[in-house]
């Protein structure tokens, strides 16, 4: 990493909520996964189930994406300790606020 990148992971600001659909959310709000076709294997087996938003986080290129941890799932723990596996990415458009 140079020195610019650094800068940039400094400067960033965490969101603490967005509109999805007219609608805010934050971290704790529970929304249904609805990923868009196309996706992996993770997408298919995660369609329609509820989740809980854990973060809200946004990229070099100001896009933002929502981490999940899925409610049914056994390790739901490890998810809101931020463990790979467990954590999921979506986009705005992909989540339903419930």
């Amino acid at each position: 990493m140079d020195e610019w990148q650094f800068q940039a992971l400094e400067d960033h600001t965490a969101l603490e909520s967005v509109d999805v659909g007219g609608v805010p959310v934050r971290a704790g709000s529970p929304v249904r996964l609805r990923p868009r076709a196309g996706g992996d294997i993770f997408d298919v087996a995660l369609a329609g189930q509820t989740a809980t938003i854990e973060a809200i986080e946004q990229d070099y290129d100001g896009r933002i994406h929502l981490a999940v941890v899925v409610d049914a799932d056994p390790g739901r723990d490890l998810g809101l300790l931020r463990q790979p596996g467990h954590r999921f990415f979506f986009s705005i458009d992909e989540v339903e606020p419930i």
